[in-house]
């Protein structure tokens, strides 16, 4: 008799099914049941309705069918009909967040994306990456969060990093890929056996990082790299060795020319080496992820002292300082990030060989960090947590990805040690994910709600770890088999587990932070000075979360970790956010991003000393993740670079060299600082500056991969 025209505009024929389905829904949800006469009465009113206000084979909209059904329900069923109406709202929400999602998508497609500058939008694979992303940010939202964690997520409060993809798996990590090759490991349904030398070893890490690092999000560290090579290179320096004499012993040579076979194999090893490196940093700069990105792979070296262990160290460095490319045009790439592990002992200051016997090391690095900012240099001798434990018990704590430090996990008694025998282990573990506090929001909203300001910083916190307690909770119900590497072949601490087994009993040792943003515009909003000028508030707020985070970290038997937060798209969100909200206040809201972490304000007139004794007092309340770094305006002058890097090693910091580094694609030259080429006037620049703990591409062939509000900021530099 009738016809209904459907949301999409197709047309089908009046069918009571639907009705009874529909009204089936709504009861269950309201726990009431509905008898076959029930039904029938339903049904009836519903097309007496109709026949009132409809002729025959009149075409219906949906909308207005929803709405008899509801009219009818309310009458004789109300719990049944507030139930059907919740669902029909319920409906367009997920038709609205579609709505957003294909606007976004249809952005991605065609505009690109400049959400994080280690991602190509231009490619498909990254589009389909970053689409999905949307749907699954989307989807998190809708299902996961409570009513007050979307509204202050909304607002600006807080932010959630990574929402697309924290509950399919973990944040950054240091991988044990050392004890993945080890006796050989299944990956992808195919057994590798362990690497019987060098040039093989750098394959099989080479598969290892590009099919893991896919599996997660953040950063992905092999920590002491030159160490696990170290072996492998014994073994092929061995081959080479007895090739040489074979070959010397063929040809029937009165004397075995010892000497010459040692340099032969030494020489073969060393190109080993070379030629490994750069095939690591061509796979790591041109072969995305499924995630759409280029791996985030970090690599510390540095301690190694044998001949061959330097070898490793000392040819990643210089390979890394020669760049890849064409004759000519060669650039230092982005990845793998490097960081050097700094020994006071070890490397001293490069000077005397004899006495500090990884001088050479050091001096290597020092060269690789004046041509191309990278390695970042890590004390482990200086003063302050990291050092505290390695000079107490001779383990790193290497960073994983840009910042991120892991707080010590016992092997015997987890949080504490239960004797003094007790070693912490850092290998094998990774961080669950990354809640942020916009600390001058929540100052804001204190200020005109007439409340305490740390009555409102406590809500917050708490909301933060109700997120993260949920979070652990749904994440440890995942299977081993995400990341069989990780979890089934060792690459993780505890990962050995079966690929159906839940990954729960692995998870007590990693951690989980608060991110703290805009510590600089905090202070500015409390008594108009920056932390460069006071910052004694932001001291006592950072030691008020340090201390809750210390105390709830008892309760909850969770690692909670201060991360200090390398905001990329975030520092132009957070301006959009607070603006909004409380409006544009001079030196807080007034310039299109706010600072990262702890820094100090990146336009003021301040020399790189300043600048580490002002961040250093905040050094030690940023235990879950922390770097400290300078703008170096020295051109390349390596003596001043070195006397800061010594200085930041003294004062036990995490240390980044910031040079601005540029490059035209005409003719080749490069400088400091260019925007046209004044060698033969191209606009063709391509640019490399620190993003945060990482280098970008500011400028690729003349075209940015970061977002305005980072491009503001990286505008106004002075210090950082």
């Amino acid at each position: 008799m009738y016809n209904v025209i459907k949301k999409d505009g197709t047309i089908e024929p009046y069918n009571e099914q639907k009705i009874i389905e529909a009204c089936n829904k709504a009861a269950r949800r309201a726990m009431y049941e509905l008898s076959d006469n029930d039904y029938t009465k339903i049904l009836n009113d519903v097309l007496t309705r109709i026949d009132e206000s409809y002729d025959d084979d009149t075409d219906i909209e949906i909308y207005d069918m929803h709405n008899i059904v509801e009219s009818v329900l309310e009458e004789d069923y109300p719990t049944v009909a507030k139930m059907y109406k919740e669902y029909r709202n319920y409906k367009k929400d997920f038709v609205h967040m579609m709505d957003k999602v294909y606007e976004r998508s249809q952005s991605i497609r065609y505009i690109g994306d400049k959400s994080n500058a280690n991602t190509d939008s231009a490619l498909v694979a990254t589009k389909r990456s970053l689409i999905y992303n949307e749907l699954s940010g989307e989807l998190y939202k809708k299902f996961f969060l409570t009513y007050d964690e979307k509204q202050a997520a909304k607002d600006g409060y807080i932010y959630i990093h990574d929402r697309s993809a924290r509950l399919d798996t973990f944040n950054c990590c240091l991988f044990d890929v050392g004890n993945v090759m080890h006796n050989g490991f299944e990956m992808g349904n195919i057994w590798y056996n362990e690497p019987n030398y060098l040039d093989t070893a750098f394959d099989v890490m080479g598969d290892i990082i590009l099919s893991t690092a896919a599996q997660q999000y953040g950063g992905f560290t092999v920590p002491e790299v030159d160490k696990i090579l170290e072996p492998y290179a014994e073994k092929s320096y061995k081959k080479y060795y007895q090739e040489y004499m074979r070959i010397a012993d063929d040809i029937k040579t009165l004397v075995i020319p010892q000497e010459k076979a040692c340099k032969y194999a030494m020489d073969k090893v060393q190109r080993d080496f070379e030629q490994g490196w750069q095939g690591i940093e061509m796979k790591l700069n041109s072969v995305g992820s499924s995630r759409g990105d280029y791996p985030f792979v970090t690599m510390t070296i540095g301690l190694a002292t044998s001949t061959l262990g330097k070898m490793a160290a000392i040819s990643l460095l210089k390979v890394h300082s020669e760049g890849q490319g064409k004759k000519g045009f060669k650039r230092p790439v982005l990845f793998p990030k490097i960081v050097f592990l700094y020994d006071k002992n070890l490397h001293g200051d490069g000077s005397d060989k004899y006495k500090y016997p990884n001088a050479d090391v050091f001096n290597a690095g020092l060269d690789c960090s004046s041509k191309t900012m990278y390695p970042d240099w890590l004390s482990l001798t200086g003063d302050g947590y990291i050092a505290e434990m390695y000079k107490k018990y001779g383990k790193v704590v290497s960073p994983m990805g840009c910042r991120a430090f892991l707080s010590p996990w016992y092997e015997k008694g987890g949080m504490h040690p239960i004797d003094e025998n007790d070693k912490p282990i850092f290998e094998g573990r990774f961080n669950l994910g990354v809640v942020s506090l916009h600390l001058p929001m929540i100052l804001a909203k204190a200020r005109r709600e007439s409340k305490d300001f740390y009555e409102v910083l406590d809500y917050y916190l708490e909301l933060i770890r109700g997120l993260h307690k949920r979070t652990y909770d749904y994440i440890g119900e995942l299977r081993a088999s995400v990341n069989p590497v990780a979890f089934c072949e060792g690459g993780l601490l505890g990962g050995n587990l079966k690929p159906t087994d839940k990954i729960k009993s692995i998870l007590p040792p990693m951690t989980m932070s608060y991110g703290i943003t805009a510590l600089n515009e905090l202070q500015r909003l409390y008594n108009g000075k920056s932390i460069r000028e006071d910052g004694q508030f932001a001291l006592e707020v950072m030691q008020y979360i340090n201390d809750y985070t210390n105390r709830i970290k008892e309760e909850d038997h969770i690692l909670y970790a201060i991360y200090g937060t390398p905001a990329e798209s975030l520092c132009g969100l957070q301006i959009e956010q607070f603006r909004k909200i409380y409006g544009i206040i001079e030196n807080v809201s007034d310039k299109p991003y706010v600072s990262n972490s702890f820094h100090c304000h990146v336009s003021e007139q301040m020399s790189p000393i300043e600048k580490q004794d002002k961040e250093g007092r905040f050094w030690n309340l940023f235990n879950g993740g922390k770097i400290q770094y300078c703008r170096y305006n020295l051109g390349y002058n390596k003596e001043a670079i070195k006397t800061l890097i010594l200085r930041a090693m003294d004062k036990g910091f995490y240390e980044g060299v910031n040079l601005a580094m540029c490059y035209c694609e005409d003719c080749g030259y490069q400088q400091v600082e260019m925007d046209v080429c004044p060698k033969c006037g191209s606009k063709m620049i391509t640019k490399i500056d620190r993003m945060n703990g990482y280098l970008g591409f500011t400028r690729v062939h003349g075209e940015t991969r970061y977002n305005e509000a980072k491009n503001a900021e990286i505008a106004d530099r002075v210090s950082m």
